[in-house]
């Protein structure tokens, strides 16, 4: 599929910088026989009995550190995890810094540079490992925001919480899976109330979030892989909904991402647990 067939103008006003209050108060486009202006909390009126609601568990680590390799300050950005004191990362300025560098950060954080990827990827393996370094990150580290979410300097505390899902309790992902930051309690009771089975899956989103699409065909584009889990009870849960003719309401790309890997090629869900590089929806017959 040629890549500018996705090309469309977004003012910069109508481009949300802080969530809106509460969260599923933020407007739902219902596209159906006919278009329906609606908000997120409406989403209960459009489930049924016997439906699952699809949601991605995984938690953003505040993963963007500001370090330095001498006197040249060093912005670093983790995007995946390969061991638990070794992660890929994106670096600013890359060229100034050489294999073996040592960037130092905060609290006596450390990372040894232990290859060089090109196009700004470096490999870094820590001073700290396992739960030592997250709570390195926590302390440390500062969210990382998508670039149309503005901010002086490194954004603020509040960023935090509201770069967080209400489903958010897995650490691992490195930006938010942000259909799901429309959601609250409320909502939530409000669903189960209508007798929809809400089903977590993980996907720690990854550095496919950072990157442009450079070239003209997604046929061409190389995807990041991301560590997705469905587990076995969450993929017996969904093959019986299907089985029982309902829906399976994926929130966001990452929840469809997982589903369409597990998914076999009959369409029944399977548990999976690894490493997805899926691009675009297939037909597996969700609905």
């Amino acid at each position: 599929m040629r890549v500018d067939l996705f090309d469309f103008e977004l003012p910069r006003d109508l481009i949300a910088q802080i969530p809106a209050k509460p969260r599923d108060s933020a407007r739902l486009m219902h596209v159906a026989d006919h278009i329906s202006d609606l908000f997120v909390r409406d989403l209960p009126s459009l489930l049924r009995p016997g439906d699952a609601l699809v949601v991605n568990d995984t938690k953003v680590l505040p993963c963007r550190l500001i370090g330095s390799r001498g006197s040249t300050k060093v912005s670093i950005t983790l995007h995946k995890a390969l061991s638990a004191d070794t992660w890929l990362a994106f670096a600013k300025p890359a060229k100034k810094l050489n294999l073996h560098d040592v960037v130092n950060f905060i609290n006596g954080l450390e990372g040894r540079i232990i290859e060089k990827l090109g196009f700004g990827e470096i490999t870094l393996i820590f001073n700290k490992s396992g739960q030592e370094l997250i709570s390195a990150l926590e302390t440390s580290g500062f969210m990382p925001l998508p670039p149309y979410i503005k901010r002086e300097h490194l954004g603020s505390e509040g960023d935090r919480q509201n770069y967080q899902t209400f489903f958010a309790s897995k650490p691992g992902a490195v930006a938010a899976p942000t259909a799901g930051l429309h959601f609250t309690p409320n909502l939530i009771s409000a669903i189960e109330a209508q007798g929809v089975k809400l089903i977590r899956i993980t996907l720690h989103v990854g550095a496919g979030t950072f990157l442009p699409v450079k070239v003209e065909d997604t046929d061409d584009h190389i995807m990041h892989t991301e560590r997705a889990t469905l587990g076995i009870e969450a993929a017996e849960i969904l093959s019986a909904v299907k089985r029982n003719g309902k829906q399976i309401i994926a929130v966001g790309s990452t929840a469809l991402r997982t589903l369409e890997t597990a998914a076999a090629d009959n369409g029944a869900i399977l548990p999976f647990s690894g490493e997805t590089d899926c691009l675009l929806p297939q037909d597996i017959g969700l609905k």
